[in-house]
């Protein structure tokens, strides 16, 4: 910041980051009458808080609190946001500093986008069959290719057919082969990007083998209270595994999770479609004997 001629400071501030944090900073200093400029490497401001369902502790809606502040900052005249950028090189001193600010390229006219989200569905990138954009042959075994098949006799002529071909491809290996889904993208013609982006999207869908049997343990804030940490904790020890890992004979596989709608049994554990509530630590391998 440098000062004119009249002794007042002109020049401008720099922000780095544009979540919930860097955007109360560049509003509370671009209502001081500073000038702001929000860098922010991704490309959109909002940061992991627009990602959010419930803030903590008064478990208001995140998007309720970010929202309004979104609006303010896009419309605040002492503020421009520079995203999709990083910063190359700082120099000087304080209050006279040099920002080398390198951009990323959009290739959209910023000034014309609306974000009708169109250039994402024709992107030449990220449309493409496969991930290095070349032409290859997938190699199946017989006994895969022969249950794909009739995966894909089943549901080709069906309109929206890629959830269910992944669903029964899930139920059949309990993961989704990625070999499998190069195949699929290539007979269905449909990009792989398109096809990776469901199957990561959907808890139901995993990328890595998982157990035959689901042990999914409630995390929510009743089951938390009651002790449902220290379930956890005694059926990694048990199973030799953490949270999200899979048994080595693929007979379990251990999820946490934010709430499974049943706080009046706390804490409660779900394995499969069976739900136990009141359980103990020391009852786990009793119960997991059912499923042995």
């Amino acid at each position: 910041m440098n000062m004119g001629h009249n002794g007042q400071k002109v020049g401008a501030t720099l922000v780095i980051g544009g979540g919930i944090g860097g955007i109360q900073a560049a509003l509370d200093l671009a209502d001081s009458g500073f000038r702001v400029y929000l860098v922010d490497k991704n490309p959109s401001i909002g940061g992991v808080m627009a990602q959010l369902d419930k803030t903590f502790p008064t478990n208001d809606c995140s998007m309720c609190i970010l929202a309004p502040k979104l609006v303010s900052v896009a419309r605040h005249p002492n503020i421009e946001i520079i995203s999709n950028a990083e910063i190359e090189k700082v120099s000087g001193e304080a209050g006279n500093f040099v920002v080398k600010v390198k951009k990323e390229p959009r290739y959209v006219d910023v000034e014309k986008c609306t974000g009708c989200g169109v250039c994402m569905q024709n992107c030449p990138v990220r449309q493409m069959i496969h991930l290095d954009g070349k032409e290859e042959s997938i190699e199946l075994c017989p006994e895969d290719r022969i249950r794909i098949q009739e995966i894909l006799k089943e549901y080709r002529a069906r309109k929206g057919n890629l959830m269910p071909i992944l669903q029964k491809i899930s139920a059949q290996y309990n993961y989704l082969p990625t070999n499998l889904l190069r195949y699929i993208a290539s007979e269905l013609n449909i990009p792989l990007s398109q096809i990776f982006s469901i199957a990561t999207f959907y808890n139901a869908f995993s990328l890595t083998p998982r157990g035959r049997h689901a042990i999914a343990i409630c995390r929510g804030t009743a089951c938390h209270v009651r002790g449902s940490g220290n379930i956890l904790e005694r059926l990694e020890q048990e199973l030799g595994i953490v949270d999200g890992g899979t048994t080595e004979d693929l007979r379990f596989t251990i999820q946490t999770a934010r709430c499974i709608g049943c706080c009046s049994i706390a804490p409660a554990v779900r394995i499969d479609q069976d739900t136990y509530g009141h359980v103990q630590a020391s009852q786990l391998m009793d119960i997991l004997k059912k499923y042995q």
